[in-house]
């Protein structure tokens, strides 16, 4: 289960460079009960919700914006067991922004329906590269 970063994966994300937009592709599977720490009940869609009603703001004073995001459909090549209840990415003006956005006293408490309500996610950073018709 992957919920927050590890240290050494944090620190290495602080290590590249802060001043060029990036993309945040989140991959993210709820939880059918939300847990939370103090025992209130909600399911994971309903802690999530929660987490994006109050984290959106902050987002969006960062600069954030979705640029897509999409229905899990099926798995071709991967884990036959693996799916999605969130696909998107997140664009933010900068890695600075980013960091912003999730040191934000509010974020730091919004944060906490997200732990609450994911059961497993991934977040892969991606710089801008140049699209074309082809694969390579």
């Amino acid at each position: 289960m992957h919920i927050d970063p590890t240290r050494p994966q944090f620190d290495a994300f602080k290590a590249l460079p802060r001043d060029k937009p990036i993309n945040m592709l989140n991959l993210v599977r709820l939880r059918e009960r939300a847990d939370y720490p103090d025992g209130r009940e909600a399911t994971g869609a309903e802690a999530y919700a929660a987490y994006g009603r109050e984290s959106g703001p902050i987002f969006a004073k960062v600069g954030g914006t979705i640029l897509w995001r999409g229905v899990f459909e099926a798995v071709l090549i991967g884990p036959e067991d693996e799916a999605w209840d969130h696909v998107f990415i997140a664009r933010y003006p900068s890695a600075a922004a980013f960091l912003a956005m999730v040191t934000d006293p509010a974020y730091r408490e919004a944060v906490k329906h997200r732990q609450a309500a994911v059961a497993d996610s991934r977040l892969i950073r991606l710089g801008d590269a140049e699209a074309g018709k082809g694969f390579g």
